[in-house]
């Protein structure tokens, strides 16, 4: 049995990797932003509690809850909450983009952080990231984001060397499409921050809405995978006596990873530029 802190519990991949290493015998601390979420995660039976990554107060207490009820250890930590950012990156300002790394990157960062001397102390730990084929690849309409894991992806691989021979494992996990409330959460998003109207890509915008309004409905497109196959990369790296440092997830992830490596810039721009995910 290990220890485990999961952010962004409320739902998909969250939910699904909370419910699933309780399953398999882990003590699991669930945290959600809103207090119904965390409301509801109770209902099901999840230790639960609330942690806000825009919120350092929240963050501390939710980190003392933990340690509280685990003696001051904690054998892992799955950091899994955020949230994307559609638009052109012109189209952003900069409370758009802050808002974006609020949540991804900083608020991420400040939970690790007051974590890693536990895992110092008692001399083992993993942290494990869940950023995206975007952590890699960019897409057009995506640069927040992608940002947001570039920027994620950099710092992971950063501790990595830092806390070489520690006993710490930094461990990445690279989705693709998800079916989850993602798309959902990024139109909700996309409305409040771009003025579509006023721009030069609203025809483009319109087709974006679109495909995430048929994406929801069809429960996610022919490359979509459901939050199990993120759990299964999950339990690997929590379990597994020599985690890998990356696990990719979903077809256009690995189809992507290769293309990359093999086709000069311009050819691999020229595929990405027409790619919806």
């Amino acid at each position: 049995m290990k220890t485990i802190l999961i952010t962004g519990c409320s739902s998909g991949i969250g939910l699904c990797v909370a419910q699933g290493l309780r399953e398999r015998g882990h003590r699991v601390f669930a945290t959600a932003r809103k207090v119904e979420d965390v409301e509801k995660l109770q209902q099901m039976g999840l230790t639960a509690h609330r942690l806000d990554l825009v919120d350092s107060e929240s963050i501390r207490e939710a980190v003392e809850w933990v340690l509280r009820q685990t003696g001051g250890t904690l054998d892992a930590l799955f950091n899994n909450g955020a949230y994307g950012q559609p638009g052109a990156l012109e189209d952003l300002d900069r409370r758009a983009l802050r808002e974006q790394f609020e949540t991804n990157v900083f608020g991420t960062h400040e939970l690790t952080r007051l974590i890693l001397p536990v895992m110092h102390r008692q001399g083992h730990g993993r942290v494990i990231q869940n950023s995206s084929v975007l952590g890699f690849v960019a897409l057009p309409y995506r640069g927040a984001y992608v940002a947001s894991k570039f920027a994620l992806e950099g710092m992971t691989d950063t501790l990595r060397l830092e806390w070489r021979g520690s006993g710490i494992h930094f461990i990445l996990i690279e989705p693709g499409p998800i079916t989850t409330l993602f798309r959902k959460n990024a139109t909700m998003a996309f409305r409040r921050h771009v003025d579509a109207a006023a721009s030069r890509h609203l025809e483009r915008y319109r087709l974006m809405e679109d495909h995430f309004r048929q994406k929801a409905q069809k429960g996610g497109g022919v490359f979509s995978m459901p939050p199990e196959a993120v759990f299964d990369k999950v339990v690997h790296a929590l379990e597994s006596s020599r985690p890998r440092v990356r696990y990719g997830v979903t077809i256009p992830t690995h189809s992507f990873a290769l293309l990359r490596r093999i086709l000069p810039s311009r050819l691999m721009d020229a595929i990405l530029a027409k790619a919806w995910l």
